[in-house]
């Protein structure tokens, strides 16, 4: 006897968070805003990590700079850095 089963699969409304950094509620580049809204917790926490990684062991610049750069902004497909690249190998 052949019998199949099928399979069904479950989509939901939630939609899985995409690393991006908001048009909204920005200070500088909104590297903290995005973190912030991609991990679900409060925007001043991440910015008081940023802030203590940069007073105590310099680390927090070059970790906001690095986002700001590989982060695209919210409303465009690609960061900073592609960008470049893309027009660089044209």
């Amino acid at each position: 006897m052949n019998t199949t089963t099928a399979y069904t699969s479950t989509t939901t409304d939630q939609t899985t968070p995409q690393l991006r950094r908001p048009t909204e509620g920005r200070m500088l580049a909104g590297v903290a805003a995005g973190i912030a809204r991609y991990l679900d917790v409060d925007v001043t926490a991440v910015r008081i990590i940023l802030a203590v990684l940069a007073i105590v062991g310099g680390a927090g610049v070059p970790i906001y700079l690095a986002a700001w750069l590989l982060i695209p902004d919210e409303g465009s497909g690609q960061s900073i850095v592609g960008g470049f690249l893309q027009s660089r190998s044209a």
